[in-house]
């Protein structure tokens, strides 16, 4: 399998990459992104694209992948209503408008939260947003699109947010987030779970479009390594 990940330099998308270059079954990893990853691995591609907008130059190089991962995203604290559509809705349907095109048998994953509003008329402006985005992604023809929506999340093996008081949060409550994470699995997630997930819903697909916590955690249970559930 070869795979496209969005967003690999944040936290879910540090999660993610880690678990796809794991993957026995993943012989390509491509990270897209302003930056590169700064990672070096035989899978690895990086490919260092500025203009979330408009692919043209590059198309060459997002054609053959079998799943993209997009885990691209920010914070809407403190945005207007028009900057976080910029980021949340234009880039992440610019990117994938492009894919269905030049990858129409491709799997696409959006991690998206919990809360998210699908009707776009409730009174949260990120969940209204993040429900445009989900309906427009739904109408893409891929060959299939799947929309994670985890609420909690525990960074783990090295993972860090980009965002220093949000990686100062998790420094200080880690310990009490991994003894909730053991009691309640399926509603505290981990980064390294959430990368098994997709990667099985990219494998074997699932019965719903939308993936709750719940969803997702059932989700890396069937994707986890059989030497790990021995």
């Amino acid at each position: 399998m070869k795979v496209l990940i969005f967003g690999a330099t944040g936290m879910v998308g540090q999660g993610v990459l880690r678990e796809c270059l794991l993957a026995d079954d993943v012989s390509v990893v491509q990270t897209v992104g302003r930056t590169a990853t700064g990672q070096a691995h035989p899978k690895l591609r990086e490919l260092v694209h500025r203009d979330f907008l408009d692919y043209a130059a590059v198309q060459d190089q997002l054609q053959g992948f079998d799943a993209c991962f997009f885990c691209l995203g920010v914070s809407s604290l403190g945005m207007t209503e028009a900057d976080y559509t910029r980021v949340t809705y234009d880039f992440t349907l610019a990117a994938a408008t492009a894919l269905a095109r030049l990858n129409p048998a491709m799997t696409f994953v959006y991690v998206t939260g919990a809360g998210t509003d699908g009707s776009e008329r409730g009174r949260i402006m990120w969940a209204r947003v993040k429900g445009r985005t989900e309906n427009a992604l739904k109408q893409l023809p891929f060959k299939a699109v799947y929309l994670f929506r985890p609420g909690v999340i525990q960074p783990l093996h090295g993972v860090q947010s980009r965002t220093g008081w949000i990686q100062r949060t998790y420094t200080v409550t880690s310990p009490l987030l991994s003894l909730a994470r053991s009691l309640f699995p399926h509603t505290i997630l981990s980064t390294q779970r959430i990368g098994q997930a997709m990667l099985e819903v990219a494998r074997s697909g699932a019965a719903n479009a939308v993936l709750e916590s719940r969803d997702i955690e059932e989700a890396a249970r069937r994707g986890e390594p059989q030497e790990a559930m021995q």
